[in-house]
C-alpha cells in the first residue's frame, strides 16, 4: 500500500512518462494483462489510456488491473488516463 507521499512522488514522476498502453472497446483481456506485467517489469511506472470508444470506466479498469497483477498499485486516475506502479 502506497502512502500519500509516495503516491505524490510517483504522480510527479509520471508527468514525464508517455502513455505506453491503450485499452480499447474490447476491454481488458488476459493477453493485455500479461503485456502489462512485462511493461511493469521493465519500467515500474506505466501510464495507460482508456480509449473514447471503450465502454469501460477508467477507475474500474485501474482497480481490475491492480487486483489481477501481484504487487501492482494504482497511483491515480485522471479523466481517461491512469497510472499504475509495481516495484
Amino acid at each position: 500500500m502506497l502512502t500519500s507521499k509516495q503516491r505524490a512522488f510517483l504522480k510527479g514522476l509520471s508527468n514525464k512518462v508517455n502513455t505506453t498502453f491503450q485499452i480499447g472497446k474490447g476491454g481488458l483481456s488476459d493477453n493485455q494483462i500479461s503485456e502489462l506485467e512485462i511493461l511493469l517489469e521493465k519500467h515500474e511506472l506505466v501510464k495507460i489510456h482508456v480509449l473514447e470508444n471503450s465502454l469501460e470506466d477508467p477507475r474500474s479498469v485501474c482497480e481490475e488491473v491492480a487486483s489481477r497483477i501481484d504487487g501492482c498499485e494504482p497511483v491515480f486516475v485522471i479523466g481517461k488516463r491512469f497510472v499504475i506502479y509495481k516495484q
